[in-house]
């Protein structure tokens, strides 16, 4: 496999330089470890997807024989990299997308390929979307770019293996790397190029809560579909991880896949953004957030990579993320209050907070009974620790109230 994915490598500086390995000095210092960030978020996609979308048409194009017009299904980061790929090339490519897909991602969808890619939305849903690029495939005989299930989608996205191989510099190896897992392309690219010099315990996979495709297959010992996805984290939001992929993942076990909740994912991307002043999207960050969760004792003295898949983040998702992230740190709760209905009431309220305590939302629901009415209140304070103090002090005063903050149903509703 090494020999092929340098001839690619090669190929693809043609396109591109190499993205940087970075030695993060910030995490460095906090895990006590050398930390270093593949900054996948820094191609000309700002996603590591653009390698395998241009590994695929470059080994169809060399055959005299091969389609010369190509298709996908993405709302993401394999229709940018696959519209980037086409302009390129100079072939036709049409792109799929679901009518629900934001327009900044069409934009740039339309910005990278140009006059030679048409995009056409269909459908409310990805398996919409991807029928009619199927149906258009068979009536046109476009050749249909897949995401990740394809051995020159994984040789393409091997690429990133074989960059931080020669970053590192010869004779150095990483203790550990972690990756990120969505249908599977680039954590079997990764590991297949090292599988013969890295451990197999030398790697961590890292899925969202919401889309455990990979731990819950390995588990099963096949390929698993999962019923529900939670797509938050829409680049590795992924209910099937790919056969060829899951093929080559299963010499692995299901303790190297951690998963990570949606809301601790949005913890990372406000540190990044507020301290390194990096963008990341949730896929972007998943990675990073396993370290966090390993902590400095499982880190420290180690040599660690971590794959930072991308940073295609629209900001009018930012107040969604921030929101989430203050909640996973315990710096903001909601309440509903059941409160008499007399004079004073409301400031005697008031004066049980604190003077970190801020009101961020106070919203009257109902009058639930002839004396008392009941309360929507969001709390934002600067330590966890405050909360505990306003309970009390809430229980003292005999105030009835309800933490209605993980209740996922009612947060969904009202939040």
């Amino acid at each position: 496999m090494t020999s092929d994915v340098d001839a690619a490598l090669e190929a693809l500086r043609g396109l591109f330089p190499e993205t940087p390995l970075q030695l993060n000095e910030h995490l460095s210092a906090r895990y006590g470890a050398e930390v270093y960030l593949k900054r996948e978020d820094l191609s000309p996609v700002r996603s590591y997807k653009i390698r395998g979308a241009f590994n695929f048409l470059r080994k169809v194009l060399a055959d005299p024989q091969g389609a010369r017009s190509f298709v996908c299904a993405s709302a993401g980061n394999h229709a940018q990299g696959f519209a980037f790929v086409c302009r390129h090339f100079g072939v036709p490519g049409v792109v799929f997308m679901p009518v629900t897909t934001p327009q900044q991602k069409i934009d740039k969808t339309r910005m990278f390929g140009g006059e030679f890619v048409t995009i056409r939305l269909v459908g409310d849903f990805f398996d919409q979307c991807y029928k009619a690029a199927r149906d258009h495939a068979e009536a046109t005989g476009a050749l249909m770019v897949p995401p990740f299930d394809h051995v020159d989608i994984i040789e393409g996205q091997a690429t990133v293996a074989a960059e931080i191989a020669a970053q590192l510099g010869e004779g150095r190896l990483p203790d550990l790397v972690v990756l990120p897992v969505g249908g599977g392309g680039l954590a079997s690219g990764v590991t297949g190029y090292f599988k013969d010099v890295i451990d197999p315990t030398g790697f961590l996979f890292c899925e969202p809560e919401g889309a455990p495709s990979l731990k819950r297959s390995l588990e099963s010992g096949a390929v698993v579909t999962l019923d529900k996805v939670d797509n938050f984290v829409d680049g590795a939001a992924v209910a099937q991880i790919g056969a060829l992929n899951f093929d080559a993942l299963k010499r692995f076990s299901s303790d190297q896949v951690m998963l990570l909740s949606e809301n601790a994912i949005c913890v990372t991307m406000v540190d990044m953004l507020n301290v390194e002043g990096v963008v990341l999207e949730p896929a972007g960050a998943l990675s990073l957030t396993a370290l966090e969760a390993l902590g400095r004792e499982a880190l420290e003295g180690k040599t660690v990579v971590v794959v930072v898949s991308g940073g295609n983040f629209d900001f009018e998702r930012l107040p969604d993320v921030k929101e989430r992230a203050m909640r996973h740190a315990g710096l903001k709760k909601y309440f509903i209050l059941r409160l008499a209905q007399r004079p004073g009431a409301l400031r005697d309220f008031l004066n049980m907070l604190g003077p970190d305590d801020d009101i961020a939302r106070f919203e009257y629901l109902k009058k639930s009974a002839r004396n008392f009415g009941s309360i929507l209140i969001g709390i934002e304070t600067k330590a966890p620790e405050n909360f505990t103090a306003l309970r009390a002090a809430f229980n003292a005063a005999g105030l009835g109230y309800q933490d209605i903050t993980e209740n996922e149903i009612l947060a969904n509703l009202i939040i």
